[in-house]
This record gives C-alpha cells, sequence and structure tokens, in this order.
C-alpha cells in the first residue's frame, strides 16, 4: 500500500494508483445489465447494437405511453464466416416504454445447454450478477409478459441495482431463460399497459361500429360503380 510517504519518492505510482481509483467507480456504474445492453436504452441505440433496423420493431400499444417489442435471433453463423455460432443464447426480446429499454427475455438454445443443470446455470449466472436473492413472489403476469413465462419454474433471482434478474427452466421444453428487468420502467409500462386495455375497451363499441359502417359504405360504393359499368355497356 502507498503512503503519503512513499508518494513523496513514488509520484507517478500514487498518479497511476488515483486514476485507477478514480476509474472503478464509473466503471461500474457503466457495466451494462446483460451483455452490451443497458436498461433504458432507446429504440434507436439497440437497433445499432444488434444491426436491426427500425422496421423490426413492433408497436403494442401508442397510447398512453409508446409500447414497443423487438425479436433478434442470434445468426446461425459467426460473423463473416461460415463457421456455426457457438453462443449459447438463442435469441433475446426486446420490451420498451417511452423509448426506453425495461426488459430483456433471453432464451437460450437447448443444444448449447444440453445436459447442463438448474445449479450448473444459476453458478454460471452467479458469475456475472453475484450471489442469488431469495426468490420473490411474481408480479401478477401483465400483457407484456412472454407466452410460457407462468409455465416456468422460477430457478433463481437476483437484484443488481434497478435491475432484477430472474432465471427459469420451461417446465415443457426444459429451456432455459433469463429475464432481465427495470424495477421502474416496468412499473410504468405495467401502468401504461393496463391503461391502454382499458382505453381499448371502453373505445372498442365505437370502433367497431364504424368499421361496420365502412364495410357497408365500401359495399354500397362498389355496387354503384358496378352499376354505372354496367349500364354504361348494357345492350338488351
Amino acid at each position: 500500500m502507498l503512503d503519503m510517504a512513499n508518494c513523496s519518492r513514488q509520484p507517478y505510482a500514487c498518479a497511476a494508483l488515483g486514476v485507477i481509483l478514480l476509474m472503478l467507480p464509473l466503471h461500474a456504474e457503466d457495466r451494462p445489465d446483460y451483455r452490451e445492453f443497458r436498461l433504458g436504452s432507446s429504440v434507436s441505440h439497440v437497433l445499432s447494437q444488434v444491426h436491426l433496423s427500425a422496421s423490426d420493431v413492433s408497436r403494442v400499444h401508442e397510447r398512453p405511453a409508446l409500447i414497443q417489442d423487438l425479436r433478434w435471433t442470434i445468426p446461425f453463423f459467426i460473423a463473416d464466416t461460415v463457421e456455426p455460432q457457438k453462443d449459447p443464447v438463442e435469441q433475446i426480446a426486446f420490451s420498451f416504454v417511452d423509448d426506453q429499454l425495461f426488459k430483456l427475455s433471453v432464451d437460450y438454445e437447448r443444444k448449447r445447454t444440453e445436459g447442463m443443470t438448474d445449479a450448473d446455470m444459476i453458478a454460471a449466472v452467479s458469475g456475472r450478477y453475484g450471489p442469488p436473492v431469495p426468490i420473490s413472489k411474481p408480479a401478477k403476469p401483465s400483457i407484456f409478459d412472454r407466452a410460457g413465462v407462468e409455465t416456468a419454474k422460477r430457478l433463481a433471482q437476483w437484484i443488481d441495482g434497478d435491475a432484477v434478474v430472474v432465471l427459469s427452466r420451461s417446465a415443457f421444453t426444459g429451456a432455459f431463460q433469463l429475464v432481465v428487468t427495470s424495477t421502474r420502467l416496468d412499473a410504468l409500462a405495467r401502468t401504461a399497459g393496463a391503461d391502454a386495455v382499458r382505453l381499448e375497451q371502453r373505445e372498442a363499441p365505437a370502433r367497431d361500429a364504424a368499421q361496420r359502417k365502412q364495410v357497408a359504405d365500401d359495399a354500397e360504393l362498389a355496387k354503384e360503380k358496378a352499376r354505372v359499368a354496367n349500364k354504361a355497356s348494357f345492350q338488351p
């Protein structure tokens, strides 16, 4: 350990130590929440990371908040080679609320995790997020929860700041899934999703009536066009 006396004799070493100490909290603060992905990132930023375009993004709701989804399937071959992909991740589903990433759902390819036990996966994930914490009761499923999550067995849970990480395993296929969620943004998304459903239900009668009228008007217009055309060409 360098003390003040040593610093007077080794100024460069002390300066280097100071730089390292200053960088450590910044590095921890900038650590991605899953691989290179950070919760709170914009849609455009994630698109640039996975090399997809805006046309690959789907809209779930437009109001009262903009809810969007993006699915990215890992390429079969390693980039610029004909070598098969070895990445255990099969696909990642990204969920956004008002242009902020609030959840990543990571599906692992079964063949690349074949033979791995629950304990193996928990140990592997713990290497990234630290020791797991007791599994909390899952929140009530929302419209954003992917099909099949309810039938999956929750194996372990980690809490890393605002991020909650849950490892689960499908009861049907045995495939592993890791879900990384921002508690703050997820709460916003759930509230907005519930409000959107209520809006749609309230507006449904008027919307259905407008659609029926449009269908009737289109049919009447087509009938009139046919009448005019047939009248002009008709010969008794």
